[in-house]
Order: C-alpha cells, then sequence, then structure tokens
C-alpha cells in the first residue's frame, strides 16, 4: 500500500505529510471504514470550481461571463474530472469493498470524479490554495489540447433536438427515471425518449448534467443510424 500511495504522489507532484488525509481521500464509502471521502469531495468542488474560475478569468481577459461560464461548466463536471483522474490512473489507488471493486468500480466515472475532487480537497487543507491551484492547472492543460468555448462546449441537447425534428419531426423527451444520494451529493439518472422509446439514459451530478450526457449518447446512436 505505502509504494502505491507513493506512486500516486509522484504522478501529482506532492507529497502528502499527513498520509491519513490521503487514504481517507482514496476511501469510497464502500470500504466501511469510520471515515470515507466524501467530505473531501464536497470540499475540493468548491476548490475546482474557484481555481478553474480563477484560471478562466485570466486566460480569457475579453470574454464574456456567459461564455465563461459555459466553458467552466465543460472543465467542472463529472466528465472532465473522470478524464484527469484518469490521467493519474486514480482508479488503481481508490480503496473499495470487493463488491464494488466485482461492479466496475475502478472504472465508474462517479467514482473516479468524486476521489479526484477529494483528493484536490485534502491538497488544500494541508498546503493551501496555491498549491493545489498549480497542481489542478498543471493537470488541466496537459489533458486538454484546447481550451476554448468551441471546443469544450458541446450544447448536445439543441443537437439532438434538431436531428430528432428533422427525422421525426418531434422533440425529445426527457425523464428522471432515478435519484440518489444526500442533497448535496444528489446524483441523478435521466432518460431520453423519442417517440416513446427509450434511447438513452446517463447519471450527473445536476438533472441538466444528466440531460446533457444522455442527449449526447442520443446523438450517438442516431448518427449510427443514419
Amino acid at each position: 500500500m505505502g509504494k502505491k500511495i507513493e506512486d500516486l504522489e509522484k504522478k501529482l507532484g506532492y507529497t502528502f505529510q499527513n498520509k491519513e488525509l490521503l487514504i481517507e481521500a482514496l476511501s469510497h464509502k464502500s470500504h466501511k471504514q469510520p471515515y470515507d471521502n466524501e467530505r473531501l469531495e464536497f470540499l475540493g468542488d468548491a476548490v475546482l470550481d474557484l481555481i478553474v474560475g480563477e484560471y478562466l478569468y485570466k486566460k480569457f481577459s475579453k470574454s464574456a461571463e456567459g461564455n465563461l461560464s459555459k466553458i467552466r461548466a465543460s472543465l467542472v463536471n463529472e466528465t472532465g474530472f473522470d478524464k484527469l483522474a484518469r490521467s493519474l490512473e486514480l482508479g488503481e489507488f481508490i480503496f473499495m469493498s470487493n463488491a464494488e471493486e466485482n461492479n466496475g468500480g475502478r472504472e465508474k466515472a462517479s467514482l473516479l470524479s468524486n476521489a479526484f475532487e477529494a483528493i484536490m480537497g485534502a491538497i488544500y487543507l494541508e498546503a493551501g490554495l496555491a498549491t493545489v491551484n498549480a497542481i489542478a492547472v498543471d493537470l488541466i492543460e496537459k489533458n486538454y489540447d484546447e481550451i476554448s468555448l468551441d471546443h469544450l462546449f458541446r450544447d448536445y441537447k439543441t443537437t439532438l433536438q434538431e436531428l430528432t425534428q428533422a427525422r421525426f419531426g418531434i422533440t425529445p423527451e426527457y425523464k428522471v427515471v432515478a435519484s440518489r444520494g444526500p442533497d448535496h451529493l444528489k446524483e441523478f439518472e435521466v432518460a431520453v425518449m423519442i417517440e416513446g422509446k427509450e434511447y438513452a439514459r446517463a447519471i450527473g451530478k445536476s438533472k441538466k448534467m444528466a440531460q446533457q450526457e444522455s442527449a449526447e449518447r442520443a446523438v450517438a446512436i442516431l448518427k449510427k443510424e443514419i
């Protein structure tokens, strides 16, 4: 276990003074310890929101607030954090139950995203904003070829609506099929329906995120059918 944690610290470019804090950040609730990473995830989410906001404010000095918000939304979400988590091979380091692991836990986007947020929260607690800012920005710049509105922000709901209107003469419907978790960690599962048939479904931290993700999947399916 010690070597594994060392390997992760090398990937991060940061060595924890308090190893217990890192272990907590890597502990999924299924691990059944007196601690898990949900509180650190909550903190990390807020820290990353600020870091990315400041980064974009400085990078795009002439962009309007609406555009900055859209770019931030495309980076600060489950998909974005899952991408950064995978660049660290974070799934290999997370502590979870055998049942969760056998259920594909090490590859789950939500689980990887949450662990990434927790680690950023842990670094913030131990070393402060400047340190976690440098680490997060470095990871973002290494993992995105281009950071711009055109490249990052895709409104798949609009794309899907255009496709379905052209092909079927109707607009898609979105149904919340499930919601899970406490209020501050709520996840929504949304299905997209076309002519009463479910085309795709996705899980997100908000209904809008889940709708966009399910719309993206439905667009891919429809394009294959053409």
